[in-house]
C-alpha cells in the first residue's frame, strides 16, 4: 500500500475532509460539554455542602419533620373547627328587636320585644311592657320558629326579623 498523493483519488480526499470537519466539531462539542459539566459539578457540590452549613440531606429531614408537625397541627385545628361548628348550631345568633308604644297615652316607644334564636329557630322571645305605673317582662319559648303561646303582633315582628338573619 502506497500512500502517496498521486494514489489518492478525489473521493478519498473528500471523505477525509468530511471526517476531519466532523472530528473538529465533535472536539469543540466535547470541550463545551466538559466546561458545562464542570460548572454543574461545582454548583452541585456547593448546593450539597451549602458551604459549611447543613447539607441537603439534613435540610430535607428538618423540612420533613416540620411538614409532619404542620400536618398534625392542621388535623387538630380541623377537629376543633368541627367541634365549634357543631356547638355553634345551638348558639343564639339570630336576633330581632322591635320597640313600640304599648299604650297610646304614653309618650315614646318604651316597650320592646326581643327574639333570640339559634340556627334551628329555637330560642326565646322576651317582651317588656312599660306603662306609667308599672313595667312587666314576659318570656315565651320558641321551638322550630313557633311558640305554643299566643304571640302579640310585635312579638311576631321580632320573631320574623330574627328569622331573616
Amino acid at each position: 500500500m502506497d500512500f502517496s498523493l498521486e494514489n489518492l483519488n478525489i473521493e478519498t480526499i473528500i471523505i477525509f475532509s468530511i471526517n476531519f470537519v466532523f472530528s473538529f466539531i465533535l472536539f469543540l462539542l466535547l470541550i463545551s460539554n466538559r466546561s458545562k459539566v464542570k460548572k454543574l459539578k461545582r454548583k452541585y457540590n456547593r448546593f450539597m455542602s451549602l458551604e459549611g452549613e447543613r447539607n441537603l440531606e439534613e435540610l430535607l429531614n428538618i423540612i420533613m419533620d416540620r411538614t409532619d408537625s404542620i400536618i398534625s397541627e392542621n388535623k387538630e385545628i380541623d377537629n376543633r373547627i368541627t367541634n365549634i361548628d357543631k356547638k355553634l348550631v345551638n348558639c343564639i345568633h339570630k336576633v330581632g328587636v322591635i320597640r313600640y308604644n304599648a299604650f297610646e297615652n304614653m309618650g315614646s316607644d318604651l316597650s320592646y320585644s326581643i327574639a333570640l334564636l339559634d340556627s334551628n329557630d329555637n330560642g326565646i322571645i322576651i317582651s317588656g311592657i312599660y306603662s306609667r305605673d308599672s313595667s312587666s317582662t314576659y318570656a315565651k319559648p320558641i321551638i322550630n320558629g313557633n311558640s305554643k303561646y299566643m304571640l302579640s303582633e310585635e312579638e311576631v315582628q321580632a320573631l320574623n326579623e330574627a328569622k331573616k338573619n
